[in-house]
């Protein structure tokens, strides 16, 4: 039966909307439109993946590609081929019979190609007396050249994410390297730290790689490296300016010291009081904030928050996190002032996360307000960031054991 350019398929094969569909869209290709066969052909060969086609599957319509006298695929010189499965199956390099028709089937089903079936099923052309075809009954092309466009930028989609992958690659073993030399110089050298629970930090997100990653992988496990990168770098640096303090204090020391080595003993009173000298408050010592964490890690250590969002919405944006977080400082009795002050020491961002953290916490937590409270003192003294306590709720959601921050 045949309506217009639309061939029902011979024998049990059953017809579909969707295979009217793609031939109504094959036959609608603009007049004198042509392409480089082979070029069409590249272009679905990289974009397989997206088009769900197997290597099989793109030997077989490169072997039907061959049977197409022409390099380029025009309406005008016919788009029909019609080789039999035995010459089909030698130019796919052997290909066995079954194997032909299964991914024959796959390229019909993915619109790359379409029957055009005889009235007996068979593949044959019916020639013009000076040797033209005139009819030919096998494999429609059409589709390639109908969609030509389409595949070309699928194939420039599957290159692009390549290209961003192998970058993400590049990344994660340069950051990689990086924690794995810090954490061992560190040791050698004596540095203090809990290097044995940073190193199995490490050993943890290294095997969570898995053997053919995606870029979203590549790119969560990237920022997590990224993360535990900037706390060990920031352990050490933290250490490095308390040992330049204390050798500041010590030559001040010794300044004092050699300067008037007699009177010191002598003349300098016991304390400030006894000097009659007014005791002078200490200025409070607010340490510049940090930067926030990245928000998709935050929200896979803390996913209570998200039931939290105002009007049940979904946290897209630090906006959605900080009003989440607004909602569990009152349920949570935590004081404005307290939050506010967190705010004002840690950012906006780093607060709400620090109360992201504490939600989960809640049953290990006897004041929230408090707990808050301490964190941000010891935030203003340099000797707290919330790293550490966003890998131990990581690590926590994975199965391991919770530690406190």
């Amino acid at each position: 039966m045949q309506i217009g350019n639309v061939t029902a398929p011979f024998g049990p094969r059953r017809m579909s909307i969707a295979l009217v569909n793609r031939q109504v869209q094959a036959a609608d290709i603009k007049a004198g439109k042509s392409i480089d066969k082979w070029k069409v052909f590249r272009d679905v060969s990289e974009a397989r993946g997206l088009l769900g086609l197997q290597d099989r599957a793109i030997t077989v319509l490169d072997a039907l590609l061959s049977f197409y006298p022409k390099s380029e695929l025009s309406e005008e010189h016919g788009l029909v081929v019609f080789p039999s499965n035995e010459q089909l199956s030698h130019r796919a390099h052997g290909i066995a019979g079954t194997t032909l028709r299964r991914h024959l089937a796959v390229l019909v089903d993915a619109g790359i190609i379409f029957r055009r079936d005889s009235p007996n099923g068979k593949r044959y052309a019916h020639r013009a007396r000076g040797g033209e075809i005139e009819q030919a009954y096998g494999f429609s092309l059409a589709p390639l050249l109908a969609r030509v466009e389409e595949f070309a930028i699928l194939a420039q989609q599957v290159v692009e994410e390549r290209r961003l992958l192998k970058r993400a690659k590049e990344a994660l073993t340069i950051c990689r390297r990086d924690v794995r030399k810090l954490i061992t110089a560190a040791v050698e050298e004596g540095a203090d730290g809990d290097w044995e629970t940073i190193d199995a930090m490490f050993v943890a997100l290294v095997g969570r790689i898995p053997r053919s990653p995606s870029r979203t992988e590549v790119e969560a496990i990237l920022d997590e490296m990224g993360l535990l990168r900037d706390e060990v770098l920031n352990i050490l640096n933290m250490q490095q300016k308390a040992e330049k303090m204390d050798s500041n204090a010590v030559q001040i020391r010794c300044h004092i010291q050699n300067s008037n080595p007699e009177s010191l003993s002598e003349l300098e009173p016991r304390s400030r009081k006894e000097q009659g000298a007014p005791l002078e408050k200490e200025p409070k010592r607010i340490a510049k904030p940090m930067g926030p964490l990245p928000l998709n890690m935050i929200l896979r250590a803390c996913p209570e928050i998200a039931a939290y969002v105002p009007q049940g919405g979904a946290i897209s944006g630090w906006r959605d996190l900080m009003s989440a977080a607004i909602v569990v400082r009152t349920m949570l009795g935590i004081s404005p002032s307290a939050y506010q002050d967190a705010c004002d020491t840690m950012g906006a961002e780093n607060a709400a996360t620090a109360v992201a953290c504490i939600l989960e916490r809640e049953g290990h937590i006897n004041s929230p307000g408090g707990y808050l409270r301490d964190l941000t003192r010891r935030t203003e003294r340099g000797e707290f960031s919330l790293g550490p306590m966003i890998m131990a709720l990581m690590r926590s959601s994975a199965g391991g054991e919770l530690r406190s921050a």
